[in-house]
């Protein structure tokens, strides 16, 4: 007997899920402006934004590595629907990061812009990350994905090595502050979902015809 297909989510279920996902991605921002009306960015608030927006560009991208796990685990395809969606909060906080960075931190010094990458790891490495990022969210849509064709899955697995870019940039950022403690949490959660896709690409890898 075949196995039996999961729930899936009807259209209006899942325009609730989708409004619901942009009401929590949008959050940050919202919150941000609240903070700027008010005073609460603190007594720097560059740093504030600059520390803020990497740590919900890191949870954004957790959170669109998390869809396919939850998706085989439910048995519902829908999630799928959710990824895009995700992987596209993750730039869009990825670019306010660098943003925060470039505007209020370096002022769009293009000597001061390249010294700092030059001379600290962690610039470069993040601007590796976001170039990565950038070239996956130009080619998201469904027109680059029937273009590229089988390649577009291949394409797409650059977001293994951006999430180890992205903790990697973390934590020499907290390395610097000497605060570990959510580079822990989040490494934790990020190794675990690059863990829990090892045994499948390990199948798949060994289910690949053999080439003579």
């Amino acid at each position: 007997m075949g196995k039996r297909p999961g729930p899936r989510l009807g259209p209006c279920p899942l325009v609730w899920a989708k409004t619901g996902f942009w009401l929590l991605g949008l959050l940050p921002l919202l919150r941000w402006v609240v903070l700027g009306f008010t005073g609460g960015l603190g007594a720097n608030p560059t740093e504030f934004l600059i520390r803020s927006s990497g740590t919900f560009t890191l949870v954004a991208l957790l959170v669109t590595l998390a869809i396919t796990p939850m998706r085989r685990l439910t048995g519902n395809p829908a999630w799928l629907r959710l990824r895009r969606l995700c992987g596209l909060f993750t730039f869009f906080y990825a670019c306010l990061h660098w943003l925060a960075y470039l505007w209020w931190d370096r002022w769009f010094d293009p000597a001061a812009i390249w010294q700092d990458a030059w001379q600290r790891p962690l610039i470069a490495i993040g601007w590796l990350a976001w170039t990565l990022l950038l070239v996956l969210a130009l080619t998201s849509t469904q027109g680059w994905q029937r273009r590229l064709g089988r390649h577009w899955q291949r394409l797409h697995r650059l977001i293994y090595p951006v999430l180890l870019l992205a903790l990697l940039h973390f934590w020499l950022h907290r390395a610097g502050k000497n605060d570990f403690a959510d580079v822990i949490v989040y490494g934790a959660i990020g190794i675990a979902l690059l863990a829990w896709r090892l045994p499948r690409a390990w199948r798949s890898r060994k289910a690949r015809p053999t080439r003579i």
